[in-house]
């Protein structure tokens, strides 16, 4: 069993199905009465059938290890990671839907566990198809990585890998592209097509890519620099990219804009 902690972690696991939730503790010092965002929680709880206890807040700062528990206390089946294989088998379209194109993150070494819930939530919001962890020399996905990603962390597809590497390379034989962030790549990320499908590779925090995950790269990418630093924080660099990959595929997917009739112009004398 693990701990979640926190409004949004716990409201999203219930929300995703993704695992089965032994129990939720709720702080007893808390009023519900007044406690809308509370209210709502606990009633999530009854429609899904996940019981609800009362214990003092202390009892909750035992178990989360913080006090940063927001008086939501849940106890949970560890998570079930998926395999590449799973991650890269693609969702059957929908009726006369074009198939769309996937776009991974893989992360090579994040081991602070604020930016991967940070990452996790930005993949979330960006639409990514799913994200690539290393088994070793990595953030685990803890209750602090579920808090710091406001629970987003929970709907994300998540493949755990021994080998990074391996893992890119059974990428690319299924016809993803692997493209690295790198100071010193080329071109910039917002001339790359993202229009394929592709996998965004992170880097450490202060070290970037290892050498053989940067080798296996098809193209490294960079985000120009205006002022004296030369790099941003792994979660604000993958933000940014994200996006721009979200905002692309999305301006694909759009339908062309409909064309109004021309208007009949008269002539002079008419």
């Amino acid at each position: 069993m693990e701990v979640l902690y926190g409004l949004h972690p716990v409201e999203e696991a219930i929300r995703s199905g993704s695992r089965q939730l032994d129990h939720v503790t709720v702080a007893r010092e808390r009023d519900d009465r007044r406690d809308e965002r509370l209210q709502r929680l606990i009633d999530l709880c009854r429609t899904a059938g996940v019981r609800v206890s009362l214990e003092p807040r202390d009892q909750l700062t035992r178990l989360a290890r913080t006090d940063a528990h927001q008086g939501v206390l849940a106890i949970v089946r560890e998570r079930k990671f998926l395999g590449i294989e799973d991650l890269l088998t693609p969702p059957e379209p929908a009726p006369h839907q074009p198939r769309q194109h996937r776009f991974f993150l893989a992360l090579d070494g994040i081991e602070d566990p604020h930016n991967l819930g940070a990452l996790l939530r930005t993949a979330d919001g960006a639409g990514v198809d799913g994200v690539i962890l290393p088994e070793r020399r990595s953030a685990p996905v803890t209750a602090t990585v579920a808090k710091t990603s406001a629970g987003a962390s929970e709907h994300v597809r998540i493949a755990r890998v021994t080998n990074l590497v391996r893992a890119l390379e059974q990428m690319k034989q299924k016809h993803v592209w692997v493209l690295g962030l790198d100071e010193r790549g080329t071109p910039d990320y917002t001339d790359y097509d993202f229009k394929t499908d592709c996998v965004l590779v992170l880097g450490r925090e202060g070290a970037g890519l290892h050498d053989l995950v940067k080798k296996t790269c098809d193209h490294l990418l960079r985000i120009p620099m205006a002022g004296q630093v030369s790099s941003l924080n792994v979660s604000v660099a993958g933000a940014i990219v994200m996006y721009e990959a979200m905002r692309q595929r999305r301006q694909a997917a759009a339908p062309p804009p409909a064309r109004k009739p021309a208007k009949e112009r008269k002539g002079l004398g008419s």
